[in-house]
């Protein structure tokens, strides 16, 4: 009896024997014959070569708590009777190729200051508005006009919450975690232009709490400080009437702290926040618990400041909290017995102190150093004279040196070039 397949069970075999055949060959028992005929090389265009592997430097183990904030947080909180000043910054060097202003700099920050800061002004609310480019030009300035006493909200500087809602005069910055806008003109900053300034900022990275008393609910602290880093930043500056189209990399920072912090405390600061070539971010903040024509050529370890890496705009971050800031060179005298600081080196490497062991345990081992120069190469400056005695001095800076570690590869040293924006304060008293 012969036996017929039906067409539908003739398929299945066939399906049968090929899908064991394909089985064979992925297990390597049988092979496909070889081809003898000639075999075309890829087009080159159409290659796609992977870009080299860029050495990053080991990571801190930073706290989740210490990477969140709240609408409540970026909002304002010199409304609180032990809260005596508060301040939000925004800073940004436009790097982008696409900018019309390539290699120029903008600071921006709306400051509610202490009323003893500037004493026996009775104008405690500061506006800072400076434009420094590539060849020197320099614009704009700072401001410090009046506040009514003992009535919130009724000076120059207005704020609320929830996030960043800031106002001084035509001057105002809004919005929360990611986007936020700002719009500055320096109005009777700079008598000799017209500068008006819209920007977008806009993060992916969550921020970092650089200071503060609490581990859960920051707004709660009465002092504190926390920044977002390797923002994206688009815009454009109009100078004189002639509008130009800019972009690049910015930092947005807010801080706050209590009556108890006085200029008998912290007598006196400098500040950097700069962008590298190969698009890290560096920031570094320095405060003297003296006042410098006592220390200013004294290189020290400060246990108040702090140094952050990031290569990736602010996703991780290389924390660095043994400091040492030496002074190379400073400018004239703006009053008696102080100078402001020029020219600056700084070697940070990771802390010994036992506070810091949780975020600097991933870094322990790595010999990780930074070693830089940086210029301040164009800048605005402010002093109060009597019987304030406070000098204030933003600018632009340049950055060159190195950043060297080891791990499982080996040594590693890589050059360090960039520019940033720039701060420093001194006080005498």
């Amino acid at each position: 009896m012969k036996l017929k397949l039906k067409k539908i069970d003739a398929i299945i075999v066939v399906a049968l024997i090929v899908v064991a055949g394909l089985f064979l060959y992925r297990a390597g028992y049988i092979s496909l014959p070889l081809f003898d005929g000639e075999v075309t090389p890829p087009d080159d265009e159409n290659v796609t070569i992977p870009p080299p592997e860029i050495s990053t430097p080991p990571n801190s183990f930073i706290p989740s708590f210490r990477r969140d904030v709240s609408p409540e947080d970026e909002g304002v909180h010199y409304d609180k009777i032990r809260i005596s000043r508060e301040w939000w910054y925004f800073g940004a060097v436009f790097n982008d190729e696409d900018s019309e202003l390539k290699g120029w700099s903008v600071s921006i920050s709306f400051n509610h200051m202490a009323l003893g800061d500037l004493l026996g002004t009775l104008k405690p609310d500061l506006l800072v508005v400076t434009l420094h480019g590539e060849n020197g030009e320099s614009f704009g300035g700072m401001v410090n006009k009046k506040r009514y006493l003992g009535i919130l909200n009724s000076g120059t500087l207005m704020a609320s919450s929830p996030g960043v809602n800031v106002e001084f005069e035509d001057s105002w910055a809004e919005g929360e975690y990611p986007n936020w806008h700002v719009h500055a003109e320096d109005k009777d900053i700079d008598n000799s232009h017209e500068i008006v300034i819209d920007l977008d900022y806009k993060t992916s990275s969550l921020p970092i709490w650089t200071i503060g008393t609490r581990a859960f609910d920051k707004s709660k602290s009465s002092i504190a400080n926390y920044l977002f880093t390797g923002c994206e930043v688009t815009g454009t500056v109009e100078i004189d009437g002639e509008e130009f189209i800019v972009k690049g990399t910015g930092h947005h920072e807010h801080s706050w702290s209590p009556k108890t912090v006085t200029t008998g405390l912290i007598n006196g600061w400098d500040w950097f926040h700069v962008t590298l070539d190969n698009g890290w971010n560096i920031y570094e903040s320095n405060y003297y618990p003296v006042p410098q024509f006592v220390s200013s050529k004294t290189s020290r370890i400060n246990p108040f400041g702090t140094l952050l890496i990031t290569t990736d705009n602010g996703e991780t971050m290389t924390e660095l909290k043994n400091v040492d800031l030496k002074i190379t060179r400073e400018d004239n005298k703006i009053f008696p017995l102080v100078r402001m600081p020029a020219d600056f080196s700084i070697t940070a490497k990771p802390s010994l102190n036992p506070i810091y062991v949780v975020s600097q345990s991933l870094l322990y081992g790595t010999n990780t150093k930074l070693d830089v120069n940086i210029e301040i190469e164009n800048s605005y400056n402010k002093i109060w004279k009597f019987p304030t005695y406070v000098g204030m001095k933003v600018g632009a800076c340049m950055v060159e040196g190195t950043l060297s570690w080891s791990d499982d590869e080996g040594e590693h040293q890589i050059s360090i070039n960039g520019i940033g924006v720039s701060w420093s304060m001194r006080a005498l008293l």
